[in-house]
């Protein structure tokens, strides 16, 4: 990712207070960014799981227990977890059967954690350090722009 994706991330979120709008529009522009992905969107913490939330890509699990998953691990440890390969990760939860890895990035506010932003891809290894870096900016542009989920 480029300054500019930052930039217009940074100009979408300008002014607009509204969380779903707001994870809505983040969610499209990382799908129509990254290369190889199938899934990009977020899961928004409510009753003690993972609620499905704004995403683009093919339908989602809806309820994400916190005791099964990436994205539950993502959550529960308050920290990014990136998969190479989803079918090595003991409790991975097979939304869609073309996913091969995965990458997590928790959403916190507060030391709370609010949801979390998952991407996809059908590519084993798909996913760096340098990924991993740029969508912990994309979380930080976003945080102050969403109220609770």
């Amino acid at each position: 990712m480029e300054s500019l994706f930052f930039d217009s991330l940074s100009a979408l979120l300008e002014g607009e207070t509204d969380t779903i709008a707001n994870m809505a529009n983040t969610a499209a522009l990382l799908y129509e960014t990254l290369r190889d992905v199938n899934w990009v969107g977020f899961y928004r913490m409510k009753d003690n799981e993972l609620l499905l939330g704004p995403f683009m890509g093919k339908v989602a699990c809806v309820h994400l227990p916190l005791n099964k998953g990436v994205c539950a691990h993502a959550a529960t440890t308050k920290k990014t977890i990136r998969v190479d390969d989803v079918h090595q990760f003991a409790t991975h939860i097979a939304c869609d059967s073309a996913t091969n890895s995965e990458i997590v990035v928790p959403l916190m506010k507060e030391g709370k954690v609010l949801g979390v932003l998952d991407i996809d891809s059908p590519l084993l290894h798909r996913f760096n350090e340098q990924d991993e870096k740029n969508l912990k900016r994309v979380v930080e542009i976003l945080l102050p722009h969403i109220e609770s989920v």
